[in-house]
């Protein structure tokens, strides 16, 4: 590859690969061998990163993007003027998010492969994807009601449960397990996987040693802090705390010189400053969730919002809001800071210990 990339510095503690990036569609070398594809996504999250690797007379594809018409387009013509008629060899997916695996289904049946992943993402991804055309469940509507969701957007989630399905295309019936420390090679490189927790339920970062690069998927994100939330499946999980340890095993596991493959922004070094923030934040807004929590406390509770948030909290962002407040209640109530309780109205309430 190109030796005179342009690297930008960035006050935070990261420095970046570029200073640019590139347009949809646009294949750019990163690594020996690494390649670099930005997929159109939302007007919140505009984009995806995927990550195309070289392998012999094949390549490899580490994550799809989005099911639709659109992405589509944009991959076949990568089949077409990039791959040049080589096959696909092996499908790669961080985690069960659509924007992540919405096209791995399609793509092994076009090139005929096996699906990787690790075992809890694809499971979750399947239970999901079975609540296509149900109706949303009691222990949901509880769960919701109880966190303080106002009524008008509980009938939203009502309408729009089992959507998931219909953002990915059908998964394969099978697929081919990977797990925590476990290698592959890919174009006779070692590419280790590196599990984290929190996000979603075990999630894949793929580390090659010898070309000291990472594809971090979700997990380590340069500018935004990966969503992390309880879900009405598992009201009582303490997926923050989960988020918080991965960071810190990922921070022992990862060298400090690593390149990282995000999903979302671009490629940057700085992989243990970067870590490192990710803690600190969460950290520090524990502790000012707990100073508010010196009165009861609605996860749905505005002064709670103002220390986790710092844009106003929409209907359409409602229910994530809620999931990420209760994650960090959670949290503090695992900690042993908080009580919980339900008030006379079967609402959840959160008052320091």
């Amino acid at each position: 590859m190109d030796e005179q990339k342009q690297v930008v510095e960035n006050a935070h503690g990261l420095t970046y690969l570029f200073d640019d990036k590139p347009e949809p569609a646009e294949i750019r070398e990163v690594a020996e061998g690494v390649h670099w594809l930005r997929l159109p996504l939302f007007e919140t999250l505009d984009h995806i990163n995927v990550w195309l690797l070289e392998d012999g007379d094949s390549w490899v594809i580490v994550d799809t993007g989005l099911n639709n018409d659109r992405t589509k387009e944009i991959w076949e013509n990568v089949f077409d003027k990039t791959f040049k008629g080589k096959p696909v060899s092996r499908i790669l997916v961080t985690h069960m998010h659509p924007d992540h695996i919405g096209l791995a289904g399609w793509m092994v049946d076009k090139f005929g492969v096996m699906l990787t992943m690790t075992r809890l993402e694809y499971l979750t991804c399947r239970v999901l994807a079975a609540d296509t055309d149900k109706e949303a469940p009691k222990e949901a509507l509880d769960f919701l009601y109880q966190a303080g969701v106002p009524d008008e957007i509980i009938e939203g989630y009502k309408k729009r449960f089992g959507m998931f399905g219909a953002a990915i295309y059908d998964l394969p019936q099978n697929f081919y397990r990977v797990s925590d420390e476990e290698e592959i090679v890919i174009n006779g490189r070692i590419w280790k996987v590196a599990v984290g927790n929190g996000h979603s339920p075990e999630h894949a970062c793929f580390f090659c040693p010898s070309l000291k690069v990472v594809i971090s998927g979700d997990q380590i994100l340069p500018r935004i802090s990966s969503h992390v939330g309880v879900f009405p499946n598992e009201p009582d999980a303490n997926n923050l705390e989960d988020w918080i340890g991965s960071c810190k095993k990922l921070k022992s596991v990862f060298p400090e010189d690593l390149l990282v493959l995000p999903s979302h922004n671009e490629p940057f070094y700085g992989v243990h400053n970067r870590l490192q923030s990710l803690i600190d934040g969460h950290e520090k807004r524990l502790v000012k969730l707990l100073a508010a929590c010196d009165t009861p406390r609605s996860p749905a509770d505005p002064a709670l919002f103002s220390i986790l948030f710092k844009r106003t909290i929409d209907k359409g962002l409602f229910i994530m809001a809620i999931s990420e407040s209760m994650a960090h209640l959670n949290c503090l109530y695992r900690r042993g800071l908080v009580n919980k309780s339900l008030d006379e109205d079967g609402r959840l309430r959160f008052i320091a210990s």
